[in-house]
């Protein structure tokens, strides 16, 4: 194969999927993960993707793509994203059972789980669509309502699917974090995002600095021991003390 056969064709997958993480591609086309970063970066000086760490996204042109809200918040704080990803990340074990929602953390998150042996259950289009190139990860997707723009399916059917399951770790985003807990701007998330907690053993929220201190629609849940909160920033002193309290476990991300 060329260099400019290989091009072509992980350009072809970056339109299909609009995100290629690094490793898979490398996998997916037989070459060395230098190849795939100079395949990369060619596509990235036509305009046609957008380089991240681990990877890189298709740069949308049409408008409606544009809204599509999970893309736009995947590229948002990316190194911070990262930082707190890859420290998540850590915490889960080959072997584990993981709950993993629709938030764009949790989706930095999968990207560095795909060669470990694992269960993974989500309600995240993104995150199936990227374990579905992965035989090393046995993907659970659960029913409900598709909602597009979020890109994950929500509603009585989703949290059903969660009632029925059990997990080692869920692993959490959310929109805001004061020392009442953590919040989140739509109820239908909010329900899906509480029974995810119920199923699992102990949940992971994954939460960047731009969280701190924002209420949003609802309080998904209050603070509990069996919680750890990974951030990249010390939070303020009254949510630091909300978080000791209950004996949760908050951890700062290695910058």
């Amino acid at each position: 194969m060329t260099n400019k056969q290989r091009t072509d064709l992980i350009e072809r997958y970056i339109r299909t999927h609009r995100y290629a993480d690094l490793r898979i591609l490398a996998s997916k086309f037989s070459s060395s993960l230098s190849t795939v970063r100079r395949a990369l970066d060619q596509l990235e000086a036509k305009g046609v993707v957008r380089r991240h760490h681990g990877g890189a996204s298709l740069v949308e042109t049409d408008i409606v793509a544009q809204e599509y809200d999970f893309i736009s918040r995947n590229s948002r704080f990316a190194d911070e994203k990262f930082a707190i990803a890859n420290c998540v990340a850590k915490e889960i074990q080959p072997g584990m059972t993981v709950i993993l929602d629709g938030g764009s953390t949790s989706y930095a998150v999968a990207r560095l789980l795909v060669d470990k042996r694992l269960q993974v259950i989500t309600n995240s289009l993104p995150v199936a669509s990227l374990f579905s190139d992965v035989g090393s990860v046995e993907t659970i997707v659960t029913g409900g309502t598709i909602y597009n723009r979020l890109g994950v399916a929500l509603g009585p059917m989703c949290e059903e699917a969660f009632g029925q399951v059990h997990a080692d770790i869920a692993v959490l985003g959310g929109a805001g974090i004061t020392e009442n807990g953590i919040w989140n701007h739509n109820a239908l998330i909010v329900a899906a995002q509480r029974k995810m907690i119920a199923a699992a053993e102990r949940s992971i929220f994954a939460l960047d600095d731009s969280k701190f201190g924002r209420k949003a629609l609802s309080l998904t849940t209050p603070f509990d021991a069996r919680f750890t909160i990974v951030t990249n920033h010390q939070p303020a002193p009254a949510v630091t003390k909300a978080i000791r309290q209950v004996r949760a476990r908050l951890v700062l991300a290695d910058k």
